[in-house]
């Protein structure tokens, strides 16, 4: 029986691509195995401003300290507390001039997920953490999510609320290998389903000739 020559190439290409990515998700597991070194060390480093461009994940559980001029915004998301009760996070968006983006920061976890603390501003002194986002999983599988926003975990919670907990490594997700095992099953399911699609067209065909 002769493959259909079009289909054939199309599985192929698929095929090959989503090995590819397998292949290149685990460079990237290489490479965040060696971020999570560089973090863990970022806890002992001498406190800094916060970044005024808060995006990356060099400066991920450094001490920072950063002036709210005034809070803009709530947002709020599940999470747990230093005693790792659980809780709503409360994360004020907050003005830091006329012009810039401004800054997030974790002012502490409460138990109402509709109550806001009643703070306004001022010194905020605390570490540096990822701030909530909400990319698909299909997106981080991709890589196409890009740099990651920062925001500051506030050491004092705000009034009302409990205090966060402290900078993790091991919070930081690595889940790149299975990434690349999605990704190579992907593979060999796309491969295997054509193979029982070009079987039942062969049987289909010797039936007709019979």
């Amino acid at each position: 029986m002769r493959l259909p020559l079009i289909p054939t190439i199309l599985v192929a290409i698929a095929a090959a691509a989503m090995i590819a990515l397998g292949v290149w998700q685990l460079h990237r597991g290489a490479e965040k195995d060696a971020l999570l070194v560089r973090l863990a060390a970022n806890r002992t480093r001498p406190a800094m401003a916060f970044p005024a461009i808060p995006v990356g994940d060099d400066l991920l559980f450094r001490r920072a300290s950063a002036f709210c001029l005034s809070v803009t915004g709530w947002t709020t998301q599940s999470g747990r507390d230093a005693s790792g009760k659980s809780g709503w996070r409360k994360i004020a968006l907050c003005r830091t001039g006329a012009e810039g983006p401004g800054f997030s920061v974790q002012l502490g976890i409460g138990s109402d997920p509709n109550a806001n603390p009643p703070w306004r501003g001022g010194t905020v002194n605390g570490y540096i953490s990822y701030a909530p986002n909400a990319a698909p999983l299909i997106v981080s599988m991709l890589g196409a999510a890009g740099p990651k926003t920062l925001m500051l975990v506030a050491d004092t919670p705000a009034k009302g609320l409990r205090a966060n907990a402290g900078p993790d490594p091991a919070a930081v997700p690595n889940n790149h290998l299975a990434y690349a095992v999605q990704w190579f099953i992907f593979a060999a399911i796309a491969v295997v389903i054509y193979a029982i699609a070009l079987r039942r067209r062969g049987l289909a065909a010797s039936r007709l000739a019979e």
